[in-house]
């Protein structure tokens, strides 16, 4: 883990072997610069996270259904790189939008939606309004016990948060 030049030089190879065979809004492309992103964001390069993250959103817009869970998926990661990067209202409208998204497409106790209330209290935490921050923590925390096991990660993580 952690070879990060490796991983990213393998995945533009996967989208330099997808462009010419693919029509440009195919979500094969998004998924790559998705993947090309997620390994930006790994090396904390968070412009350049941005960028791909941004092309992967794009095309989805142009592919999807506007509730697909992908959708949701790329707002939430566009949340995470501004949160990141210390921009909270974007991260804030990000986060708000992956939510949107994954209220209209998945079930009401489905983890996904758990990490975008928990991404949504994160940045109203560092944004100082500890009481919106708390109120959409405890629906993170709520939606994680009913549908993850009590050692999961991410449930773990929920509760050691503020």
């Amino acid at each position: 883990m952690g070879d990060y030049p490796k991983a990213l030089s393998y995945h533009e190879k996967a989208l330099t072997i997808r462009q010419p065979s693919l029509p440009s809004n195919h979500p094969d492309l998004a998924m790559s610069y998705n993947n090309i992103g997620n390994v930006y964001y790994n090396m904390d390069d968070y412009q350049k996270t941005l960028s791909y993250y941004e092309k992967a959103l794009a095309i989805r817009h142009q592919s999807l259904p506007s509730n697909h869970p992908d959708l949701g998926a790329s707002y939430n990661n566009i949340g995470l790189v501004y949160y990141h990067m210390s921009d909270y209202p974007k991260a804030l409208s990000s986060h708000e939008k992956a939510l949107a998204v994954r209220q209209q497409s998945l079930p009401s106790n489905h983890p996904d939606l758990a990490m975008s209330y928990n991404n949504i209290s994160s940045v109203y935490y560092n944004m100082g309004d500890y009481q919106k921050a708390l109120s959409y923590f405890e629906l993170a925390v709520q939606i994680g016990q009913q549908s993850l096991p009590i050692s999961h990660h991410r449930l773990l993580t929920m509760e050691k948060k503020p």
